[in-house]
Order: structure tokens, then sequence, then C-alpha cells
């Protein structure tokens, strides 16, 4: 098999004993202590099978397959113990949530089978999750879509908010980012819901009406409802819904709902949004505004904002502008970023530089070119495809 098998026990002895056992039908790899066997996980996971003695100082096994389930939720957890009890049993379960628990010592017939049945499992959850994420990265697709049509800037914005949120995240030692991901995207999506007059005014920067103003402020709710009503998007929805919370929990939505509480995805693209906008408004550096955004305190989840200033720092040496190649209408490509304005030939302007190309994009200028001519070459950027 080529999944990974971690095993954790601080008795040396007894893991010298599960290498020589298993080493020709399994890949193994070994560790003394829990803290030990975290350190493994970060650095060579994942892992498909992790299998933990119960008895060990620090950090018992019950502990640490409960840390596993969270920084490795797929791995199948495995409790292998010498202490048959029924509240250890029970604790290894419901905490650890572990696949079997088993007493020492193991035949090695029952231990080769309990594997083999743990790595099936894991191929099982993988296999349920590809079909489940290629189902609901079409759902997204297509709602991203909708919204690069309806909502073009806001569109090419998500597509950056993305990436930064990604590069976040990692510094603070998340790493699993789907849901980030995306949140990130779908953020705006309530957008669509706008009247075109009041879409019209976001667009231009024009002053809105107070009714205008109440209605762009529960947009994040507005989007929850929208992304509910999409299975295993429950915990986006969540996340766009408290996107635009205060961390003292003032803010939309109106509850009781603050700090560590609010989705630490949420506080992410609070921080980014709020960073976005206030660059934009007052045209300050990214340093001046991280400096005013510390200074409401409150506001802003300081880990956050210390995350965001570290990462923006350490991207800033690596930034730089990628030489652009010129193409016809019909060779655009979804990925395709435009350097220049597309403009018919007649001076009319349709999207401006900058804007990331989506598939109905691309459809909608080829479209429009069969009947008002587009100007060309048009300058583009290329960018991997989302």
């Amino acid at each position: 098999m080529s999944e990974k098998i971690l095993f954790v026990d601080d008795e040396p002895n007894i893991l010298n004993a599960y290498q020589r056992q298993l080493r020709n039908r399994f890949q193994l790899t070994t560790a003394l202590s829990g803290r030990e066997g975290l350190e493994i996980i970060h650095k060579e996971g994942p892992f498909s099978v992790v299998v933990a003695d119960m008895r060990m100082p620090e950090m018992d096994g019950i502990a640490f397959l409960e840390k596993v389930q969270e920084v490795a939720p797929d791995s199948v957890r495995l409790m292998l113990t010498g202490n048959a009890d029924q509240q250890t049993a029970i604790d290894a379960v419901n905490k650890g949530n572990v696949f079997r628990f088993m007493t020492k010592p193991w035949p090695y017939e029952l231990l080769v089978s309990t594997l083999e049945a743990a790595q099936n499992q894991y191929q099982l959850i993988h296999a349920e999750r590809e079909i489940l994420e290629g189902t609901l990265n079409g759902s997204i697709k297509l709602l991203l879509e909708i919204l690069s049509i309806a909502v073009p800037r806001i569109s090419d914005r998500a597509v950056t908010l993305r990436e930064t949120a990604i590069g976040v995240a990692h510094a603070m030692q998340i790493f699993n980012t789907w849901e980030l991901e995306a949140a990130a995207m779908l953020s705006h999506i309530a957008y669509i819901t706008l009247p075109p007059e009041t879409l019209a005014k976001t667009r231009s920067g024009e002053q809105v009406s107070e009714a205008e103003r109440q209605i762009i402020d529960h947009l994040p709710e507005t989007g929850h409802k929208l992304l509910a009503n999409i299975p295993r998007l429950e915990r986006v929805a969540k996340i766009v819904l408290y996107q635009d919370k205060n961390f003292d929990g003032s803010g939309v939505p109106l509850d009781a709902v603050s700090g560590e509480d609010i989705p630490i995805e949420s506080r992410i693209l609070k921080v980014l949004h709020n960073l976005k906008d206030l660059q934009e408004k007052d045209g300050l550096s990214t340093d001046k505004v991280l400096e005013r955004m510390q200074e409401n305190s409150g506001t802003y989840d300081p880990r956050v904002l210390q995350s965001v200033a570290r990462h923006i720092s350490s991207r800033e040496d690596e930034s730089s502008i990628p030489p652009y190649t010129e193409v016809s209408v019909s060779e655009l490509r979804a990925g395709h970023v435009l350097a220049s304005n597309v403009e018919t030939e007649n001076g009319l302007l349709l999207f401006t530089a900058g804007h990331n190309l989506s598939g109905a994009i691309v459809e909608k200028l080829i479209n429009y070119h069969q009947i008002q001519k587009i100007r060309e070459p048009i300058q583009v950027f290329v960018q991997r495809d989302l």
C-alpha cells in the first residue's frame, strides 16, 4: 500500500517490533510521544492510519488522537492499549473518534487485518470526498460565473482575496483551507441580489440612500441564506454570515457571538475586506492602513492582524509584474487576466484591465465579437485556471 501508517508508543522495543513485523506489508513511521507524533504529521503527513498507545507520559493516547482529529481529520485512528477498562474505551471512541479499539497483545493476523480495514476506510473517505468536492466545485464555479457577469469588479477582487486568505491561514498554521477559499470566492455572492440602480452606485462610488445602506449592510445575511441551501456548504455559509462581525461581538449579524466563537475564517475575511476598502478609500500604504486598524480595539482579532502583516511583509519582495501576451478574441481562455482594457472598434468599453476572465466571460466576448467587432489584439497575463 502507498498510504503511510504512523505508530505512536513510548516504548522503543514495541515500535521496533512493529517495524520488524509489518515493514514488508505497510509503509510505517514511528514516534515515541504524542508531541513527536503531531510534529511528524505536520512535516510528513498525510497518514492514512494513526495508531496510538493509550498509556504515554505527558500526552496520553486519547488526548493525542483528539489532536489528530483536529489537524488531520481524514486519518483513520486506532487505539492500542494493555488497559481494557470500559471507560477508556468509551473515552477513546467519544473523544478520539477511533475506528477500532484493541487490547495488547494483538495477534499478528488481527493486527494486519485491522490495519487493512483502516486503510480501506481511508480510501472510502477520500473517494467520497472527491465526489463531494467535484459536485461542490461545480456548484461554486457556476455561482462564480454568474457573479463575474453580474459584478465583474467584485469577482476580480474575490480572486485576489482568496490567494491572500490562503497565505494568511498558512501563516496561522491553518492548512485545511478549502472552506476559507470557498467563502472568500463567494463572500460577495449576495451582490447579485442588489437592484440594478444600487449596484451601479456601488460600482461608481456614488452615495447610496439610507434604505440602500441597510440592504448593503445585511448582504452577508443574504449570502448566508443563498449558500445555506446548498448541501455541505453550511459552514461556508456561516463563514460568509460572520465576515463583517466585529471581534467584540458588535455589528452584523445582531447576535451574541463574539471573539473566538466567530469562525476564524470569518475573522480573516473581516481583516482582508476592511484592509482593501481602506486602501481604496484613502490611498494609503498597506502598513499605514494596518496601523490604523490596530488602533480600532474590538474590531479585529489581534492575532489575525499580526498574521496579515507578516504575510504581506513576506511577499513584498516577491511581487513583480508578469509579462503579457497579445491574443485575438478567439484565443481568449478562462484564467487569462486582462493587461489592457477590452473595447469595441467604436470605443465602447466592455471590460477594464485587471479583470480575470471566466469561461462565461470568454463566451460572452466571443459572441459579442460576432455582432459588434472588438478591437484586437487584446493584451493578457496568463494565470492558472481557477
